[in-house]
């Protein structure tokens, strides 16, 4: 071992003799002893994660499809989340970083859907519906180290056709809103 370095994209773990703590270095370089310390390494890198939760029921018991896509990484500014993320995370791939952050984005996407109309969901979805996925999102991944950079829904699709009908009654109100205005 001796001197070891690493991009800005990693987080440098040193532990053993001499830190009752382990060191994080991001970025630069450190000395580690050779057999009397141990040098782990963290991507920092970000993440992009496709998000889709299938057959998922809406408030009104209407089961939808929606794909989001949201970009994460280990949160390396904040020393609180960089000790969270190293605990869960240390000496995995980032393949196994992604897949646990996955699995969680489904379930407050899931979770979410239950709790929201296809109307807010589809029509919404840049205001209301996006902003509180964001935030239910970063409030859940802080506990794991993961700063969230981005959240948004990208497709809705629903197998039964609500949504045309939808489309199709918000279509024809703008036109008696249109033709109201118009006299």
């Amino acid at each position: 071992m001796g001197f070891e370095t690493c991009g800005p994209n990693e987080v440098l773990v040193v532990s053993g003799m001499g830190h009752s703590q382990p060191k994080f270095k991001n970025g630069g370089w450190v000395f580690v002893w050779p057999k009397l310390q141990r040098l782990q390494r963290l991507s920092v890198s970000l993440m992009t994660l496709s998000i889709e939760t299938n057959d998922a029921l809406t408030q009104q018991g209407i089961a939808i499809s929606v794909k989001a896509v949201a970009q994460v990484k280990v949160c390396s500014q904040n020393m609180e989340m960089l000790k969270m993320a190293a605990e869960r995370f240390l000496g995995k791939s980032e393949e196994e970083i992604s897949g646990t952050v996955m699995e969680s984005l489904q379930g407050i996407q899931k979770t979410l859907i239950s709790k929201s109309s296809l109307e807010e969901i589809y029509f919404d979805s840049e205001k209301k519906f996006n902003k509180t996925l964001f935030e239910e999102a970063a409030s859940e991944l802080i506990n794991m180290g993961i700063q969230i950079v981005s959240y948004k829904v990208v497709d809705v699709e629903d197998k039964e056709g609500h949504m045309e009908t939808l489309i199709k009654e918000r279509s024809q109100d703008r036109k008696k809103e249109t033709t109201s205005s118009a006299e």
